[in-house]
């Protein structure tokens, strides 16, 4: 599975990278995100790799989903797919957006692949194992590299979202003795967590589930972990609920380090 999600996400990439430099036109959706002709294309390569490897197993994908086209995963291992996280930092000229791509069973993200395509960069986390590819400029991978969370050292390293934070974020901070936080765009915070570069990411603002699924499956393969306020395990194919959306998140917390909850300072 991991061979087709690098594939996919690879031409995804390379096809953003292209639209970036001929230049593009931006719309908003119905939520006020903007969208591109490269969330687009992106995604119309992902669903073809994924369709003709795995044709019986359903994907949901972002912009499917804003077109109004939701599969039935009851029951069902399913994908998730972003084709462009962090487009407001495409947009912008920033280097820190993603394709990602998840498989989810039994509600958690078991296969995932984070690729930064302007920073030549990818993660990739299947059950237990996780690792860096350097991706070279003309798409292909150069090197691979086992990655895992550090321990929990005392001087810890949080995380934030470079464009939604929030003030839960800054009290959490206060409260586990957190002085250092850096921000950052897209699901590269999970990755980050992955290969031991900080400790733990703080989320007390709208994600979806194709935000977080394949940074959560590079973490969690990684040794680190996502759980809810309530210490629970972040679940996926979230439907039906009265109090949301469908497949949207509550407030977590992202671990890298082994242990999933820290006593308050």
């Amino acid at each position: 599975m991991l061979t087709t999600f690098e594939k996919a996400a690879l031409e995804a990439g390379k096809a953003i990278i292209a639209v970036l430099r001929e230049g593009f036109p931006i719309a908003m959706k119905a939520d006020a995100s903007p969208v591109t002709v490269a969330d687009e294309e992106a995604e119309r390569i992902i669903l073809a790799h994924l369709s003709r490897d795995y044709p019986d197993i359903p994907v949901v994908a972002e912009e499917s989903v804003a077109a109004g086209n939701v599969p039935d995963i009851s029951g069902r291992g399913f994908f998730l797919v972003d084709p462009l996280d962090g487009t407001r930092e495409f947009v912008d000229g920033r280097q820190e957006f993603t394709v990602n791509i998840a498989y989810i069973e039994n509600g958690a993200p078991v296969a995932g692949i984070v690729y930064a395509p302007a920073l030549g960069l990818a993660f990739l986390g299947e059950r237990g194992r996780a690792e860096r590819l350097d991706v070279t400029e003309d798409f292909t991978i150069g090197a691979r590299t086992a990655i895992a969370v550090r321990e929990q050292p005392d001087d810890r390293l949080a995380l934030a979202s470079l464009r939604h934070n929030s003030p839960e974020t800054g009290t959490f901070l206060a409260d586990h003795a957190i002085s250092k936080c850096t921000n950052i765009g897209s699901s590269l915070k999970f990755c980050l967590l992955a290969e031991g570069k900080a400790d733990v990411y703080p989320r007390f603002t709208r994600t979806m589930e194709w935000d977080t699924a394949a940074g959560d499956a590079v973490l969690r393969a990684a040794g680190g972990s996502t759980v809810t306020l309530d210490g629970a395990l972040l679940t996926y194919g979230k439907t039906g609920t009265a109090a949301d959306f469908d497949f949207a998140n509550p407030n977590f917390i992202s671990w890298g380090g082994r242990k999933r909850v820290l006593e308050p300072a």
